[in-house]
């Protein structure tokens, strides 16, 4: 077992970090001698999300995408037996039902595991937090120690994770409000097209673009809806980051704009973010490289992170770039990695794509 402050510690260092949580399920799994942990959360549409124990996570991938998991009792009843505590599923389930359970048979007992003990907080966003933890069948169910060291941490670890998913939507905001300083009206869009934060820009251009039933993006023009709708679409099933740019035609005295819709989820990991992307309109005409105050507001780059983005935009190699910023190739590389970092890209042939989108994208 683990020192108690220094794990509280690494508990709220995830908080901050979300990257960070799958090494603490790692330590949170040691704990209690578990196999793994794992941390959840299940949006208003269903849609679920997680970070883990790597050990469980290709086993995690084919239970999202299973119809199976619909028939998950232990959430709904750990909230009514131990409302945002721990509780094990031999203090939820008979223990026929964990026999028969469909998800040991088909997810657990394979892997020769058998044993769950979890923890369901609700945010009050609507989504659900779920911490999730799997024994090996052969050591048998987890023991009342277990649970009582699980909710010594309870508080900590709702606390953490609600902090991470504040942390989020905070960055949504800033996100136009960057916008906002350079004239061009913005707005983050939710997983479900939900608007989540729109800056005054973007709430002048009503009612050409606005929030509808619901607070869902909405737009005048029915075949621009019906483009915007399907390129959010697109962007949900997307494995890499791509800037879309939809023309919106002129109507009476407003002038033709064009619409960037750019993903906001770069990390697979984060799955905190509430945004799917963030919409920004510039009128037609704009050219030329992205403005670096754009790169850093949309990535969070810094300045020379930014510098070193915008002339990889043109398809310049790094040794042009490291001649025309006078820096060292080593310095260039370095910058490199951390921009790959920060806008969930790979390659350099896959972050140049991504930022050319963002040429209209200017000051």
């Amino acid at each position: 077992m683990s020192d108690a402050s220094t794990l509280i510690d690494r508990i709220y260092e995830a908080a901050v970090i979300p990257e960070l949580w799958s090494d603490v399920c790692i330590s949170l799994a040691a704990e209690v001698n578990a196999y793994s942990a794992c941390l959840l959360t299940i949006g208003s549409d269903q849609r679920i999300d997680w970070i883990c124990s790597p050990n469980i996570n290709e086993a995690m991938i084919r239970y999202s995408r299973s119809e199976v998991r619909y028939q998950n009792v232990r959430p709904e009843r750990s909230m009514i037996s131990s409302p945002a505590a721990f509780s094990r599923d031999i203090d939820v389930m008979t223990a026929q039902e964990i026999i028969d359970d469909p998800i040991y048979n088909a997810f657990l007992r394979p892997m020769g595991l058998g044993w769950s003990m979890g923890a369901v907080f609700r945010e009050p966003s609507g989504h659900t937090l779920i911490f999730d933890f799997i024994a090996r069948e052969a050591d048998g169910p987890f023991s009342s120690t277990h649970v009582d060291r699980l909710n010594s941490m309870k508080g900590d670890l709702a606390r953490a994770a609600l902090i991470s998913s504040r942390l989020t939507f905070r960055q949504a905001e800033n996100i136009t409000s960057t916008m906002s300083m350079l004239g061009l009206p913005a707005m983050v869009v939710g997983e479900d097209n939900r608007v989540l934060v729109m800056n005054d820009g973007m709430e002048g251009l009503a009612p050409r673009i606005r929030t509808g039933a619901a607070n869902k993006l909405s737009l005048e023009n029915p075949a621009v809806n019906t483009l915007v709708l399907g390129a959010l679409d697109e962007l949900r099933v997307a494995e890499t980051a791509k800037v879309q740019s939809i023309p919106l035609p002129a109507v009476e005295d407003q002038p033709a704009l064009i619409l960037h819709l750019l993903p906001v989820r770069r990390n697979a990991r984060d799955i905190f973010s509430r945004g799917l992307a963030v919409v920004i309109a510039t009128p037609v005409g704009l050219a030329g490289p992205p403005d670096l105050r754009v790169l850093s507001g949309l990535f969070d780059l810094t300045p020379g992170e930014a510098r070193v983005a915008r002339e990889l935009s043109s398809g310049a190699n790094l040794e042009t770039v490291a001649v025309t910023l006078g820096l060292s190739l080593e310095t260039v590389r370095t910058y490199l990695k951390r921009i790959f970092f920060k806008t969930g890209t790979r390659r350099q042939a896959e972050l140049t794509h991504l930022l050319s989108g963002l040429g209209r994208v200017a000051a």
